[in-house]
Formats: C-alpha cells, sequence, structure tokens
C-alpha cells in the first residue's frame, strides 16, 4: 500500500466581494448580526466567472507551485455539488481546459462541503493502481447561484471559490487514514435537483445542523487519532471546514489547541462548501505555515450529511 502526500496547492475566488453591509441591502439583516452568529464579514460570487474558470485557476496554480507537469497527472477529481454541467463533469471540463492524459478517470465526486476530504482518499486509492503517482483534486462550488436570496438565514452563509491540491503517491509513504461516514438525512441540509419539482436551492435547519457539526468534529478528531496512532502533539496544524468560526473555537478550546496551529478564513470566504477547506490549505502553504514535512490533521462536515477527517503531510518531492 502506497500513500499519498500533498506536493503543492492552489486556489481561485472570484473578484467580486459581497460584505455583510451588501447583504443588509438585500434582506433584513446586520453586519453586526452576521458577523457575531458565524464570523463571516465578506463572501465572493461569481459574476463572470464559470465553475470551470474557477477549477482551471485553482488547478494551474497548484501545478505550477508543484513542479508537476498537466501530462505527469494519472487521475483528476472534483469536489462539487454546483457543476457547470451534470455532463459533461466538471472534471472531464478540467481534462479539457488543462490538456491532461486522455487514458486517465476523471470524474466529479458529491460529498457536499466534506467533498474535498472524499476526494483525497479517493484519489489515494485510485493512484494506487496507477502508473502514474500525481493525482489532482480539486474542491470548487458556486453556491451563490443555488442560493434562496428569501432565505436571510442561509443567503448570508455561502460563497464561491475553488482549491486544488497535487498530490504525490509513493511506497513507504503513510496512509492518510481517512475516517469518512454518512448519515441521509434530507431534511437538514438540502438541494433539490433535476425534475425533483422543486427549484433548485439550498434550504438548511441551521440550529440542527450546528448541533451535529459540534459532535460530529471531536468525534472524527477522536476516530483519525486514533487510526492514525498520532497523538495531538504530532500534529502540526489543525484545518476545519469554514462553517462558523463558533463551531471551530469550539474544538480548539476543547483540544487545548494553540492559536497558533489553527486557522479561519471564514471572515474574507464564508462557507464555500467543497472549496473551504482546499482554501484555508492553499493560504497556510503561501503563509509558510504548512510545507515540506507538515503533518495536518483535517476535519470537515457536510450535507447529506456527511463527514471525515484524515492526517495529509505535505513534500516537496524528495525522499
Amino acid at each position: 500500500m502506497k500513500g499519498i502526500k500533498i506536493r503543492g496547492m492552489g486556489r481561485c475566488v472570484p473578484e467580486r466581494v459581497v460584505t455583510n453591509g451588501d447583504m443588509a441591502e438585500r434582506v433584513d439583516t446586520s453586519d453586526e448580526w452576521i458577523t457575531s452568529r458565524t464570523g463571516i464579514r465578506r463572501r465572493h460570487h461569481c459574476t463572470g466567472e464559470t465553475h470551470t474558470s474557477l477549477c482551471a485557476g485553482a488547478a494551474r496554480a497548484a501545478l505550477e507551485r508543484s513542479g508537476v507537469s498537466p501530462e505527469e497527472i494519472g487521475a483528476c477529481i472534483v469536489a462539487t455539488v454546483t457543476a457547470d454541467n451534470l455532463v459533461p463533469s466538471a472534471a472531464c471540463a478540467l481534462q479539457r481546459e488543462l490538456g491532461l492524459p486522455g487514458d486517465i478517470p476523471c470524474f466529479d465526486l458529491s460529498a457536499a462541503c466534506t467533498g474535498f476530504l472524499f476526494a483525497l482518499h479517493t484519489m489515494e486509492c485510485l493512484l494506487n493502481a496507477s502508473p502514474r503517482k500525481f493525482g489532482l483534486v480539486v474542491g470548487a462550488d458556486t453556491l451563490s447561484r443555488v442560493t434562496n436570496w428569501d432565505d436571510r438565514g442561509t443567503c448570508i452563509l455561502f460563497g464561491d471559490g475553488a482549491g486544488a491540491a497535487v498530490v504525490e503517491c509513493r511506497e513507504g509513504w503513510p496512509s492518510i487514514g481517512a475516517e469518512l461516514g454518512c448519515h441521509g438525512d434530507e431534511r437538514l441540509l438540502r438541494l433539490p435537483g433535476v425534475e425533483s419539482g422543486e427549484r433548485s436551492l439550498i434550504s438548511m435547519e441551521g440550529t440542527r445542523v450546528f448541533k451535529f457539526a459540534v459532535e460530529a468534529v471531536p468525534w472524527c478528531m477522536d476516530r483519525v487519532l486514533e487510526r492514525s496512532g498520532y497523538t495531538l502533539e504530532d500534529v502540526d496544524f489543525f484545518v476545519f471546514h469554514q462553517a462558523n468560526a463558533r463551531i471551530i473555537d469550539l474544538a480548539a478550546r476543547k483540544y487545548r489547541i494553540p492559536p497558533e496551529k489553527y486557522y479561519k478564513n471564514i471572515a474574507e470566504y464564508g462557507n464555500t462548501s467543497a472549496a473551504s477547506i482546499p482554501l484555508v490549505l492553499s493560504e497556510l502553504e503561501d503563509m509558510g505555515r504548512v510545507g515540506p514535512g507538515s503533518r495536518t490533521l483535517v476535519v470537515g462536515f457536510g450535507g447529506g450529511l456527511t463527514w471525515g477527517g484524515c492526517v495529509i503531510e505535505f513534500t516537496d518531492g524528495r525522499v
């Protein structure tokens, strides 16, 4: 069994910034109300950008950062619930845009906000059976297109963006040890599909989802640490899905994680679903807070309901 490590990250977000003040002009809310309950101050929404253009921007940045060429990629997965088309998939569109090899698996994966973690685990499995050692994993969503602007409880939360990782697979590297799970309950967080008879707009029972997340995050952390054999002290950095600043702060307090070992960017981006975790990882890499040799515990949760965690390390390609 071979394991994977991150070789390079990249990100891409729309140019248009929507502040809490902008939201207050659209629905009955205020900057203070949004910030105090969520930690969100701004979010980015697409105007001229498309889902495909965000994926391509993030992927090109990750390829450049990693020093890996498109021809070396052995598989491509895009984690998303808001692709431009059902067919061709976002991953197939990305294959065309980047000039990835035509003889590799490229497909989309739907696990909402936990999608990037599901995709990392899936990529590890794929590369174990591939003659190529590099994979491209993208988390991207354009949630502004499926936001219900009449629902002030949800429309304030979501932003658009994409984050990408080039991963490398080698014999002797540890598995990311992904701990993944789901519980089918469409009542708590729902996005209706084709021919459902409903508009394809997000609906969510925010209080119940918050309670679920508060329980799911520590459960995932405990399981990942137990499975990997690592202790909290063995982890260099902790990355959480950016859904609500209070959820992250609760986890940090529970595990006594010092401020220098976790990071929040929800104030700038809001909840970007599958893009949330890779956006954090990409910013941390640019800041030099993670890099070759870093061991990062990553935890996510989302609609489905889904949850997951893993330990991912970074490499510069040298053994």
